[in-house]
């Protein structure tokens, strides 16, 4: 967001250094100097993606961020500008060309990732990724911030993460407890979500909690809607963990985070040497990106100059790079 980015792209604040010399963490001249410089050198600009996300587009994103951080480096008169970077959708040479187009300093890719052979998810939930389609990705409600109702973006092919998490979160929404769920909406939630009951998995839930901060289980105990919120989430955080070793039994439980990027770059590697799984290391896959880009944008550069090109130049196909 701009006015995230911004506090980024401006120096430290003036209270802030004079709080850090005044606790001795920082010399006056520091001071002085940290007042010269940004406080980040470069920054990334996060479009639509898999996981947390705004759903904002890169086109739009970017160029928005670029001008700030030229008005900032005007301002503050910089003597070398603050890099920009962009994550989100990167999933073929195109998508990362057109963010250096629209003036990246560099790229992060992040969902393409995930079916690599040094990625931690299970063999069962890369096979899943790698059917994906574009469309193949839904919002649902976050782990970490479900009270709230935050969302993340997930695979959606293959798993009904998605829709039992959301139907959870309904649930939250409308009772103020675990006991006022009518009976058949509490039976359909233990059968087919949880796999459990509720006093079952408030259980397991307690254990968790009593060793990695007991106060959660002092809230519950004086807030049922806590409780429920804990109870909930406790599919959330296990569907995760079940996609990561392979817990088959659940496999349409599992929560794979994944953006349109994961369906883009399976389309563009089908029938080449990045198919196969065994060779989709980080380095091929990053290697291979960057090349595409590089040929595309030739391409492109030639055509402005009055070079006709056949289709086929507009086309990389992706290669074993050293």
């Amino acid at each position: 967001r701009p006015e995230v980015a911004e506090r980024f792209l401006a120096p430290a604040p003036a209270a802030l250094l004079d709080q850090l010399v005044g606790q001795g963490k920082l010399t006056r001249q520091e001071a002085e100097l940290a007042a010269l410089v940004p406080v980040a050198e470069d920054i990334t600009v996060e479009a639509d993606s898999g996981g947390h996300t705004d759903n904002r587009p890169l086109s739009a994103l970017l160029p928005r961020i670029v001008l700030l951080r030229d008005a900032l480096c005007g301002r503050f008169g910089y003597r070398r500008p603050v890099r920009i970077g962009a994550a989100g959708g990167l999933g073929t040479p195109a998508a990362v060309g057109a963010a250096f187009a629209l003036g990246a300093s560099y790229v992060v890719t992040g969902s393409v990732n995930q079916t690599a052979t040094e990625a931690g998810l299970s063999e069962e939930a890369k096979a899943m990724l790698c059917e994906a389609d574009v469309a193949d990705v839904a919002m649902a409600p976050a782990a970490d911030m479900f009270e709230l109702g935050v969302t993340l973006q997930v695979l959606s092919r293959g798993t009904m993460f998605a829709q039992r998490a959301t139907r959870l979160h309904a649930a939250y929404r409308a009772h103020g407890s675990l006991e006022e769920i009518p009976p058949a909406v509490r039976a359909t939630i233990e059968q087919n979500v949880l796999r459990a009951s509720f006093d079952e998995i408030w259980q397991h839930t307690r254990a968790f909690w009593e060793r990695r901060d007991p106060s959660e289980i002092t809230r519950a105990e004086t807030d049922p809607k806590h409780r429920m919120a804990l109870v909930f989430r406790w599919y959330l955080g296990s569907s995760s963990r079940w996609a990561i070793t392979g817990e088959t039994a659940r496999r349409t439980d599992y929560q794979i985070w994944s953006g349109p990027a994961t369906g883009a770059f399976n389309r563009w590697v089908a029938g080449t040497f990045l198919a196969e799984p065994a060779n989709r290391s980080v380095v091929q896959i990053a290697l291979n990106l960057l090349e595409g880009a590089a040929v595309l944008t030739r391409a492109h550069q030639l055509r402005t100059y009055g070079v006709p090109l056949p289709p086929q130049a507009f086309a990389y196909t992706p290669r074993g790079l050293a």
